[in-house]
């Protein structure tokens, strides 16, 4: 016998479905939801997914006040707030709207049209599922998505493309490749509890979007040979117990434990290429009216970093999370025939 409890769910029509349970995505939620209309929120993981998998002691560069959604004030008594406070802040945020949200769904695909989307979700034991929505919001940010460096032993368990805590590796020989913010701070808190670190970056200095407080630390660690580095320089190939580079000295093979290749993220552009979205220029940027943030498919909006392609260093919380009153101002905007 079917389900008739999820029959009925996949009855419901939503006004509007958002796929990104980030700050971008719950912001879109609540401004919709403030609007009048009836949203729903989706998630291959948790809530502020990202954020969760951010270094466990990470703090942020911007501060309380600039991560704030929803008109909730974000109270912290640090000038600067941590991971740990956004994410109480953020749960505290949904659980105040009494957002819905279908945590750990993903969505494997998107059929209908505008004013009348199905979306086909599975969760994380493999179970299907449906929604149906009239507009979508896509809200799925850049993170989960690591820019691969294509090269022999990059799939081998010691190779990390994301850093979290530096304790496991006291005592080893890390290389950490890259050049800006991310790798610094890894570099630099690797070394602070007792890994033996080398920098690999393929330029000849530290890119310029490094923080003004890290820079000078870094560049330190470096002059006084605390951390070593190489510049112009690339990993090209990673093994068991070693790491072969390519520098302008020539060829050079190093000891090594583990491997953090902080080479960047991007969005999911096969997914929104299996949308309809078109892309302009070399950094793929997607097309969308900046007023309302339409894509070229209509009804499916876009929000959050994504609509920068692969220019991920130009939004951020700080300014993604208005979209979300450009996109219900859009819908509040259109007959309701329309929605």
């Amino acid at each position: 016998m079917p389900d008739s409890s999820q029959e009925a769910a996949q009855s419901t029509i939503f006004d509007l479905l958002v796929v990104g349970a980030g700050p971008t995505g719950l912001a879109c939620a609540i401004e919709a939801q403030k609007a009048g209309f009836r949203v729903v929120l989706v998630d291959k993981g948790c809530i502020c997914n990202s954020l969760f998998h951010y270094p466990a002691h990470m703090t942020f560069f911007t501060t309380p006040e600039l991560l704030e959604i929803g008109d909730i004030p974000f109270p912290s008594p640090n000038a600067k707030p941590t991971r740990n406070e956004a994410l109480q802040y953020y749960r505290l945020v949904a659980n105040h709207y009494k957002l819905d949200v279908r945590q750990y769904h993903r969505v494997e695909a998107v059929t209908g049209a505008d004013g009348g989307f199905t979306v086909k979700l599975e969760d994380r034991f493999g179970r299907p599922s449906a929604l149906r929505a009239r507009k979508l919001v896509l809200a799925t940010g850049y993170y989960d998505l690591p820019n691969y460096m294509h090269i022999p032993g990059e799939n081998l368990s010691k190779v990390h493309h994301y850093y979290n805590d530096p304790h496991p590796y006291f005592g080893m020989d890390v290389v950490v490749i890259g050049g800006k913010n991310s790798a610094a701070i890894a570099a630099l808190e690797l070394w602070r509890s007792g890994a033996r670190v080398t920098l690999v970056h393929r330029d000849s200095v530290l890119h310029r979007h490094v923080k003004y407080w890290i820079k000078p630390d870094i560049e330190n660690r470096i002059k006084n040979g605390e951390i070593k580095a190489y510049f112009n320089s690339r990993v090209v190939a990673i093994a068991q117990d070693s790491v072969d580079l390519e520098t302008p000295d020539g060829p050079l093979t190093m000891k090594n434990d583990f491997v953090f290749a902080m080479t960047g993220y991007h969005p999911d552009f096969d997914f929104l290429e299996r949308l309809g979205v078109r892309f302009d220029g070399p950094d793929r940027q997607p097309v969308y009216d900046p007023e309302t943030l339409e894509s070229n498919v209509p009804g499916i909006y876009l929000a959050g970093v994504i609509v920068a392609g692969s220019r991920t260093n130009e939004i951020f919380i700080e300014n993604g999370r208005f979209h979300g009153r450009q996109i219900a101002r859009a819908l509040a905007e259109k007959p309701a025939a329309a929605l």
